[in-house]
């Protein structure tokens, strides 16, 4: 596949001109590749350490949640220069998807961790720029409960604050550093709000809001959405993928 059409084709798809970011996300095609589509790597980070994992692999394309850029403009020196030269010299493109591959109602982080803990998305919530960031849904589950499930799911050690009801029953998520959403759920009316890290005042936002926050870890809540993206472009266009798996542990 070529790269200008699978690039047309996530745009579109992702909503990437329509969905409010980060001035640093750069979303879409952040550095053009010389090499057809055949193999594509996918990674929470375009870090040095990915890049290299992507060339090594004879990945064609590194396709990421956070890309290249989000220190600003910088001089193309130092930890900037070592990312890039490797793509460039190797002819391999990276394409980026944040906000959007956070909102994404099939893909999405939130949806896709929301549907692996066991419930299906039925609303929306968590307002950013016009953007409704979260999804939730309905289970019936003790939040201790709940708090084993995710660790499982996440494969880390989940802190649960429990400022809510005993029985979660509406259950919300926003991936990554999402703790500033936690009046947002509060106001939605959830029991339980799943998200990857917050601010020490959290807590009290949760515990007063009358809430159960669990915090997963920023790396841990968004390794769900490269890889959905991924099996959705095998499945559409038969191009073949791996998942580097670069934690960070926060």
């Amino acid at each position: 596949m070529k790269l200008d059409e699978l690039v047309r084709y996530l745009d579109d798809y992702l909503r990437v001109a329509t969905t409010p970011d980060y001035p640093g996300a750069l979303n879409g095609l952040q550095v053009e590749g010389t090499r057809p589509i055949r193999r594509v790597a996918v990674a929470v980070d375009a870090a040095q350490a990915t890049v290299e994992q992507a060339i090594a692999g004879g990945a064609d394309l590194l396709l990421v949640h956070h890309g290249l850029f989000w220190d600003g403009n910088l001089p193309l020196t130092g930890r900037r220069y070592r990312r890039l030269k490797p793509l460039l010299d190797a002819g391999v493109a990276v394409y980026s998807a944040h906000l959007p591959l956070d909102a994404h109602p099939e893909v999405g982080n939130n949806a896709v961790l929301l549907r692996a803990i066991g419930a299906e998305p039925q609303g929306t919530f968590g307002d950013y720029k016009g953007l409704a960031l979260g999804v939730w849904g309905e289970v019936d589950l003790r939040r201790e409960d709940l708090c084993t499930r995710l660790d499982e799911l996440l494969g880390t050690r989940v802190k649960m604050i429990p400022g809510g009801p005993a029985r979660v029953r509406r259950l919300g998520v926003i991936t990554g550093g999402a703790g500033s959403m936690v009046p947002s759920s509060v106001a939605a009316g959830l029991d339980a709000f799943v998200t990857g890290e917050g601010a020490h005042h959290n807590f009290f936002d949760a515990e007063e809001g009358g809430i159960n926050l669990f915090l997963g870890g920023h790396y841990a809540t968004e390794v769900w959405g490269v890889r959905a993206l991924a099996e959705h472009l095998e499945h559409s266009f038969g191009i073949e993928w791996f998942f580097i798996d670069h934690p960070t542990g926060l």
